[in-house]
């Protein structure tokens, strides 16, 4: 797609963008002595001032602090969202984390780490608000689509590539939500209750400890309490002695989420929050830094040494990444979206669209497809050949455009579903939609019949008779924002239903098309129990892919991409299956116990003995591949394993295959039956060709978190299992350790 950048843009442009290449990233000692230097020359109110965010409304980006000129620190930009630039035009509207999940790529994830920051960088944020890294606790969780599914090792190279990524354009990433931000009914004030530190460690706390690995920059606590006591005035997360700084090495600044402090600045302060944002009261919480901390100074509660330190790691972070040379301003207002200083810079590139367009396809899982024909001309299930289709129906509300104005924070679901709401949103400015995309494919190559609402009626009446019936159907959530209910929901999914009845549609329409081919845009597992019905002849589970959608479904559609996407979660019928719930109407703010402790999604059902509809990381591809020549040997420099096989192209056709690790843990370590501990992206394998795949884990990975010793291996025979997904193992060998 041909992007038209007017010459005034070009213009701006230029005055606000600096080469991300250019800058030098430092070590922490290095940037925390320029830190450490910079604060012994700031007075009392500067500090304050670069601790505490400017207030809502006082603010050119989603937060700021204010600038020390004479210093040469400028006012520092934080900006949502995970998946792109929000409150301002001329950005990406990128995949979102669940879709990056999908992936399995280690590449497309860091590469859209990388495009993220070039466009915070572009628009000149200092602080890209992300990754998401809540574990999807419960597959009704709200927020879950910002970031990547139930599993902790996938969350976990999902963290680590995107902050790689991300940083590596000079923009700082922020982690969220320290910890245990696992639903949005209650979570200004809930409290998560984890019973015990192996818990912790090895599922909610694992991705932030590889995020930190990759050299994360800042972090932001959540709104939830964590045993009882808020996370950012709780020691055991953010404070000196706690996980996060402490056991994960974390040497960067923690900021508040937005509202998030409650009481006084004493106890934040000196539990290590180092900023508060927005700096004023924001409906449930906010302002203890203002005037607080000034009265905390003053009383003795808070020390000078504590305060300069909070700014010390402010700033560290800043040095860290170059930030104080060649870093443009922000060239946007979230405030005045069509006002005098919204410049609004085009950041949005041919590069960024591609890639956006590359991730939407290879997120988008094939979930069932029929290769068997009704008659000689007419081909069912896919991919479609055009060639012999000539009446085409689309069918559903999610196939044509979205409502794009409907508000900020996107809480509206007419139209595709691309992205969730709240804070995590991205911009629809550019978006394609399914409807335009088939018609602008098709041609005039066959007769196309539409009926783009969900009256079932018309829907009827538009599939009967057509070569193949498409039905766009989803399932949407976000963020609990002033609590706020869209159609009927609040942040977290009432169920696993599909919206507006989309079941009852697909029933209806099948019953009538025996091509009848499904794409399902969901924020998360949804309940699929038609799947089996004999006209249903192709099933894509395409997530909530971003501006790209039509595009990108298109290319899988009819096959010009041959998919390979997997799912980064299972897929139950109900929610039962999953072992966890969404705790809604109570009295007060609950207590939940996270009593299932390493038990969440496929482990859960492992234990149960449940075959779920469509299993962890499944996804079928247009061709076919076979495992062989399987073998696993313990490496002596680090005490990991690897794993080492064939992967055979047995199809007719070039395919990406993503062979899985899975490990079994010897009895007496107490872990779950199986865990993901590796993975790998088979890239563009030709048909008849075989590859040899090697596949790394270490100590870690083959260990389990034991309080007060750390990262312990077991000894005793471990299982291996290599396959297509957790329920199609293809490979098995064990080794003694």
């Amino acid at each position: 797609m041909k992007i038209a950048i007017s010459p005034t843009v070009l213009l701006l442009a230029n005055l606000f963008f600096s080469d991300a290449s250019a800058f030098v990233e430092r070590t922490w000692p290095e940037a925390f002595t320029l830190a450490d230097r910079t604060v012994a020359q700031m007075t009392t109110a500067e500090k304050l001032g670069v601790i505490r965010g400017r207030g809502q409304f006082n603010s050119r980006c989603v937060g700021d602090t204010n600038a020390v000129p004479r210093l040469g620190i400028p006012s520092i930009c934080l900006q949502d969202g995970p998946a792109g630039v929000r409150l301002t035009k001329g950005v990406t509207g990128f995949p979102t984390g669940i879709n990056a999940a999908s992936t399995f790529s280690r590449r497309l994830m860091k590469a859209r780490g990388v495009a993220l920051g070039e466009e915070f960088r572009g628009k000149g944020v200092n602080v890209h608000l992300g990754p998401g890294l809540d574990i999807m606790r419960n597959p009704k969780m709200g927020r879950a689509w910002e970031s990547a599914g139930p599993d902790p090792y996938l969350t976990g190279e999902f963290a680590y590539e995107t902050t790689l990524g991300i940083q590596s354009t000079g923009v700082q990433a922020c982690a969220k939500h320290a910890i245990a931000n696992n639903q949005e009914h209650w979570r200004y004030g809930l409290s998560a209750d984890i019973p015990d530190e192996r818990t912790s460690r090895e599922i909610y706390w694992y991705p932030f400890e590889r995020a930190v690995e990759a050299g994360l920059t800042s972090v932001m606590c959540a709104y939830n309490r964590v045993n009882q006591t808020s996370s950012c005035r709780n020691e055991d997360v953010i404070g000196n002695t706690g996980i996060l700084r402490k056991d994960l090495g974390f040497k960067g600044w923690i900021v508040s989420d937005w509202g998030a402090t409650h009481d006084s600045a004493t106890d934040h302060a000196n539990a290590g929050m180092d900023m508060e944002q927005p700096g004023d009261w924001i409906l449930i919480g906010g302002g203890v830094y203002s005037p607080g901390l000034e009265w905390a100074l003053n009383d003795g509660s808070v020390t000078n040494s504590t305060v300069n330190q909070l700014v010390s790691r402010i700033l560290a972070g800043f040095y860290k990444l170059g930030q104080e040379t060649g870093f443009p301003p922000p060239n946007f207002n979230v405030q005045r979206a069509d006002g005098p200083l919204n410049l609004n810079v085009v950041v949005r590139t041919p590069a960024h669209v591609a890639l956006s367009k590359e991730i939407a396809s290879a997120s988008a899982v094939l979930l069932k497809t029929t290769t068997s024909g009704s008659s000689a001309t007419v081909t069912r299930g896919l991919p479609v050949d055009i060639a012999k289709v000539k009446t085409v129906a689309i069918i559903g509300q999610d196939a044509r455009m979205p409502k794009r104005d409907c508000d900020p924070m996107g809480k509206c679901n007419e139209g595709t579903m691309s992205v969730g709401w709240g804070s995590g949103t991205n911009s629809l400015e550019f978006i394609i939609p399914p409807e335009d995309a088939i018609k602008s494919f098709v041609g005039t190559k066959a007769a196309i019949t539409t009926s783009t609402t969900m009256d079932i009626n018309n829907a009827v009446n538009a599939a009967r008779g057509k070569d193949v019936a498409f039905v766009f159907v989803n399932a949407m959530s976000g963020e609990l924002l002033f609590y706020d209910v869209v159609h009927g929901n609040q942040g977290d999914r009432n169920d696993l239903a599909l919206w507006w009845k989309g079941g009852s549609l697909v029933e209806a329409v099948a019953a009538v098309n025996p091509n009848t081919i499904v794409v399902v845009h969901s924020v998360g597992p949804v309940s699929l129990t038609w799947s089996n019905h004999a006209n249903i002849t192709g099933i894509i589970y395409a997530g909530a892919p971003g501006e790209q959608t039509g595009p990108s479904i298109v290319d899988v559609l009819f096959g010009e991409y041959n998919p390979r996407g997997r799912l980064p979660f299972s897929i139950a019928d109900t929610e039962a299956a999953y072992g966890t719930s969404i705790v809604y109407g109570m009295d007060g703010f609950p207590t939940i116990t996270y009593s299932e402790k390493l038990l969440l999604d496929y482990r859960y059902m492992d234990s149960i003995n449940h075959t779920p509809r469509f299993p962890f990381g499944f996804g079928l591809s247009y061709t076919t591949f076979a495992y062989s020549a399987f073998s696993v040997a313990q490496t002596s420099s680090n005490g990991g394993i690897v794993i080492s096989f064939t992967v055979h192209n047995s199809g007719g056709r070039t395919g990406t295959e993503i062979p899985q690790v899975y490990l079994g843990y010897p009895a007496s370590a107490g872990e779950p039956k199986m865990v993901l501990r590796g993975f790998e992206e088979v890239l563009d394998l030709g048909a008849g060709a075989s590859r040899a795949v090697s596949i790394a884990i270490a100590r870690r990975e083959l260990s389990i978190f034991q309080s007060g010793k750390g990262w312990v291996r077991p000894t005793g025979t471990f299982t291996v299992y290599v396959g297509a997904s957790i329920k199609d193992i293809r490979l098995q060998g064990t080794i003694a350790l």
